[in-house]
């Protein structure tokens, strides 16, 4: 089973994005198993509107009736996937980050349960536990360098794992947590770069 060290996770202190005109929060659930960990996706549905058929974590945008941001990841991850809000134990925050559809994506890290979980129809057209030693292979990641319509470079990078492809928003949320919480290292070597 790959090392995962949650304590580095416990005591980060995450960076907040306030820049954003829209708020919204995901669950990185991690499920233990006896032979390995595993970090549990969804497959957005092919007609949501927003990243259809992406890979991503259970999460969506704040609603008026969500007394914290935390609670709007729970709320979220109850409604896409069937989690009991009394389920998850969080364990910690990852750095906000910014969407393209301007949102302003606040991670919280968490321990569910090693269980068969219900996608809604709606918004998840499935539920994927991608294990941790496949995250971890070096011969999965890939990243590149995006110039920026601002003059700006950004790193997109990407999880080739089980036939899925994790990549955008997700894919660096994953890339904090592997790198806080395992021996992993983003960006050991630039791919290729995209105009």
């Amino acid at each position: 089973m790959d090392s995962l060290d949650i304590e580095p996770i416990t005591r980060h202190t995450p960076t907040p994005i306030d820049d954003q005109p829209s708020d919204a929060a995901v669950l990185v659930p991690i499920v233990d198993r006896a032979d390995d960990y595993g970090l549990l996706f969804t497959k957005r549905a092919d007609h949501l509107g927003e990243h259809p058929g992406q890979m991503s974590f259970p999460g969506g945008g704040v609603e008026p009736e969500d007394a914290s941001i935390r609670e709007t990841a729970i709320r979220e991850a109850n409604e896409e996937i069937g989690l009991d809000p009394d389920e998850p134990t969080v364990v910690g925050q990852l750095d906000d980050i910014s969407t393209i559809t301007g949102y302003a994506v606040t991670p919280f890290v968490a321990w569910v349960p090693d269980r068969t979980y219900v996608p809604d129809d709606h918004e998840v057209a499935e539920i994927a536990v991608l294990s941790l030693s496949a995250l971890l292979d070096p011969d999965v990641y890939e990243y590149e360098h995006h110039e920026r319509p601002d003059g700006g470079t950004s790193i997109i990078h990407y999880f080739h794992v089980d036939g899925y492809t994790v990549w955008g928003a997700t894919a660096r949320i994953l890339v904090q947590f592997l790198d806080l919480a395992t021996d992993f290292h983003a960006a050991a070597r630039i791919d290729r770069t995209v105009d």
